[in-house]
């Protein structure tokens, strides 16, 4: 059987994530069991929500367990199988974890997905035709629920989830805003993700300048806001929001070191009627399909051209995992493991 590099959680973070909470081991892949099929990882996604887990606090999901795979979304190829319905060959998108291979029982439900790499590049489903992307048109389609000419605002605006909702919101009429970090990121947002416009938060660097950047970009208000930062940018569009205005809050990348996140002006909720709803894409499982089927449609007609940062093997996965958590990957941070 081959050997698996894993990438373990062994301490948990004290504020800020650092490289030595994670621990790189090597196993051997145990011998299957009817049932179940031997998956060879391609791609590991990296995604925000990780760094949530590894505290031990109360959330919205377990804990990431010491001492054990780190978790993760990722896409590869049935190399071994005792399950009738997976064939060597097969490529396959599952939660394999931050290692090489993954032993899976395939017929446990959710556990994989086959998927069709005709038109659409195997890593993007861990991306735009993925749970980000899914991500993005559950906020936009089912809470932000947007009329045509409606303006929709977007932070983090050219990761994975941000460029799927550009594009989303497109196809629906919006005028779409994004707000990213750096020039070269807000060039990309307009030039190639179709962005009306796009503000760079290192220029526009507290509340008041915000706000302002916001006003000129945003004329007629805003109608809603799909929310993956918190924090102070979460303050200044809550300025520019309109009367019954809708925020998804899907993320709050700012609060993720375990301080408390406060809030400048929550009165705002109410003086504008809003609706503000949080979400978690796993628990919204029956509007994959629909999601899915538009996404590799936006993909496959070159609607959206979501862009990749990749680091290359697995010992390389936690210092991009850190420096997504910094802004420094451009769109989706992945892990090429072949």
């Amino acid at each position: 059987m081959p050997i698996n590099q894993q990438i373990l959680l062994d301490n948990r973070p004290q504020g800020e994530a650092v490289a030595s909470n994670f621990k790189l081991v090597s196993a051997e892949t145990p011998a299957l069991a009817d049932g179940q099929v031997l998956v060879r990882h391609h791609y590991l996604s990296l995604d925000p929500y990780m760094r949530g887990r590894m505290n031990e606090s109360k959330s919205y999901a377990a804990s990431q367990p010491l001492g054990e795979v780190m978790i993760g979304g990722t896409v590869g190829e049935v190399v071994e199988s005792r399950n009738a319905k997976y064939a060597v060959g097969d490529k396959v998108v599952g939660m394999g974890g931050w290692q090489e291979y993954s032993v899976v029982d395939a017929n446990a439900p959710g556990a994989l997905r086959k998927v069709d790499t005709t038109h659409v590049p195997l890593s993007h489903y861990l991306g735009a035709v993925g749970m980000p992307g899914v991500t993005a048109w559950y906020g936009l389609v089912k809470i932000i629920a947007p009329k045509e000419g409606d303006t929709v605002v977007v932070s983090a605006a050219t990761g994975a989830v941000g460029s799927a909702f550009a594009a989303l919101a497109k196809a629906r009429g919006c005028r779409v805003v994004g707000i990213a970090g750096g020039a070269d990121k807000c060039k990309y947002a307009t030039e190639e993700l179709g962005f009306d416009a796009c503000i760079d938060y290192k220029v526009h660097g507290d509340v008041k300048a915000m706000s302002k950047a916001l006003k000129e970009a945003c004329p007629n208000g805003i109608d809603g806001y799909f929310e993956n930062v918190g924090g102070w940018i979460m303050d200044a569009v809550m300025l520019r929001m309109n009367a019954f205005s809708r925020i998804a809050l899907c993320g709050m990348i700012a609060g993720y070191d375990g301080t408390p996140l406060p809030m400048a002006n929550p009165a705002l909720m109410l003086i504008n009627r809003m609706k503000v709803e949080g979400f978690i894409v796993s628990e919204h499982m029956e509007v994959w399909p629909d999601a899915l089927k538009e996404l590799g449609t936006l993909v496959g007609t070159g609607k959206l051209r979501p862009r990749e940062t990749i680091a290359q093997g697995i010992a390389a996965a936690p210092e991009a995992f850190l420096g997504l958590l910094k802004g420094k990957n451009f769109g989706k941070q992945l892990v090429k493991l072949v």
